[in-house]
């Protein structure tokens, strides 16, 4: 819920200009995520957010890199230390996890851009991915398996 709610925070500010929390706050609510100020407080800290700009909105740190490092290669990190396994069915993917992975571990694939990727859905140790047809799922599964092995 949590790493899904600050994706759809992440949208919002990089779509559109927001100058202020309730902004933020009201923008969010369209989406299905009714949260305090308190805890729009925290991720708007913990995704790093700064206001800025000629507009004075909030902007979103840029998608290029993190500590260093790219999306890709932090996903793929992740990917070799909590994969446990990958099933195909169709367009269909499926990635278990260690139990209470999964969510971050989607958060990194969806930062990571990998194209065939058409949406994501997280559980506790499960990820479901859509693409857009089963070529290009055992495409996926092929980097995805190819990713966990280094």
């Amino acid at each position: 819920m949590k790493a899904r709610r600050q994706s759809v925070i992440l949208d919002v500010v990089r779509e559109q200009h927001v100058r202020s929390q309730e902004q933020l706050r009201r923008r969010i609510r369209g989406a299905g995520f009714d949260v305090t100020q308190a805890t729009l407080s925290r991720d708007i800290r913990e995704l790093g957010l700064v206001k800025g700009g000629p507009e004075g909105a909030y902007q979103a740190p840029p998608r290029a890199e993190t500590n260093g490092h790219t999306p890709t290669s932090v996903f793929q990190r992740a990917l070799a230390s909590q994969l446990r396994r990958i099933d195909r069915v169709q367009q269909l993917v499926l990635l278990r996890t260690g139990l209470g992975h999964a969510q971050s571990l989607c958060a990194l694939l969806d930062g990571a851009g990998l194209p065939d990727v058409v949406g994501t859905l997280a559980g506790e140790d499960t990820i479901l991915i859509i693409t857009p047809d089963t070529r290009r799922a055992r495409g996926l599964v092929k980097r995805l398996e190819e990713m966990s092995n280094t």
